[in-house]
């Protein structure tokens, strides 16, 4: 039986060694274990709640919608939420506005 760890990309049990890389035949995704614990990004809200994809959660502060001249409300629920990388890091759907981006520090977790 074999101690090398699945794929993280597809979960195929065939990866192999290749010096200090582990590689998928499947998907030809290659990784270090190192790397593997850093993809684990943690999301928190502003009181420190830890964010999951799916959740609901509530906007803190009336934010100015780029671009625009309309403001997305203090108290403001979004449902669904989808954690991405980048500066914005929640995307999600606001009812009156659309697809939005936020930023985690200005939602809390319902």
């Amino acid at each position: 039986m074999s101690d090398l760890p699945n794929c993280p990309k597809c979960h195929s049990e065939y990866t192999y060694e290749d010096g200090s890389l582990f590689v998928c035949p499947e998907c030809a995704h290659e990784w270090t274990l190192e790397s593997e614990t850093e993809d684990q990004k943690v999301v928190k809200d502003a009181y420190g709640n830890v964010l999951n994809d799916g959740d609901s959660i509530t906007v803190i502060k009336d934010l100015k919608v780029k671009g625009s001249s309309s403001v997305v409300k203090i108290g403001t629920k979004v449902k669904s939420i989808r954690l991405v990388d980048g500066d914005h890091d929640i995307d999600c759907k606001i009812d009156g506005f659309g697809a939005m981006k936020l930023k985690s520090e200005f939602v809390k977790k319902v």
